[in-house]
């Protein structure tokens, strides 16, 4: 259904175009297409033209699209021609015998790989007989984080182990430039000496008791808003992929069971 009504809209987009173009829009449309025809981009002067976006820029490589490239930052992923002259932010889908969504399939990498720098810093309640392992991003302040910890003894006994990630959902300063509380409770609990009762009863309820310590809430926090997460709670499996909101135990391990 997707691909049908993806190729409609491109379909109605080429029709369209065609009746709008005079002959010096299509001489411009022609250089255009020559102009992207080129296959290999210099990755210095591409950052260095899209430095002045003010993005941190991690990673740029050559996307499915010929004459774009992907840009990774730590605002997400977008893309941009290869002369830096044209940037965009979106979805790139691949056509063929089956919709692919290539962006997606960037951004799962990503996550892959930056969850890594955050294995010491997590609260984890492991499965005693292990199947999967979810990765959840959370604060104690979303209705639904609170109801899928109440059930994590249904999704330990599924063989799921649930390691947290913090999300302030306030960010990370408030309108004065302050810390937010948002962010202030996650810090004490990750710093309380028993965190996983800490968190268990923030999310019940109860007041938080102030702690400061060195915890990269602030980093995991950025990394959330890097790999498309702007919700709680916010599901990523081991190969990367994300599912935003909550899922019962029984469909979660439905899910898992199925990749």
């Amino acid at each position: 259904m997707l691909k049908k009504t993806i190729c409609s809209l491109f379909v109605l987009l080429l029709s369209n175009v065609s009746y709008s173009l005079t002959f010096d829009d299509k001489a411009s449309t022609n250089k255009a297409v020559e102009q992207s025809s080129e296959t290999t981009f210099d990755a210095d002067v591409l950052k260095a033209q899209l430095a002045t976006l003010g993005l941190e820029i991690k990673k740029v490589k050559n996307s499915p699209m010929p004459g774009l490239a992907e840009v990774i930052t730590n605002q997400g992923l977008f893309y941009a021609s290869y002369d830096g002259k044209y940037f965009i932010q979106g979805k790139m889908f691949g056509l063929g015998d089956e919709v692919t969504n290539y962006t997606e399939e960037s951004l799962a990498q990503v996550r892959v790989d930056g969850m890594k720098d955050f294995t010491d810093a997590m609260i984890i309640f492991p499965a005693k007989e292990e199947k999967h392992v979810v990765t959840v991003f959370t604060d104690i302040t979303c209705g639904y984080c609170r109801k899928f910890h109440e059930q994590i003894d249904d999704y330990n006994d599924k063989g799921i182990t649930v390691r947290y990630l913090a999300y302030p959902r306030s960010g990370i300063k408030d309108r004065t430039g302050k810390l937010s509380k948002g962010f202030k409770d996650l810090r004490s609990i990750w710093c309380h000496e028993n965190p996983k009762e800490a968190l268990t009863k923030a999310k019940s309820g109860s007041n938080v008791a102030q702690r400061i310590c060195n915890k990269p809430i602030e980093d995991e926090f950025n990394f959330g808003r890097q790999v498309g997460v702007n919700g709680t709670p916010a599901i990523i499996f081991s190969n990367g992929m994300m599912i935003p909101g909550y899922q019962p135990p029984d469909k979660l391990a439905q899910i898992l069971e199925s990749l």
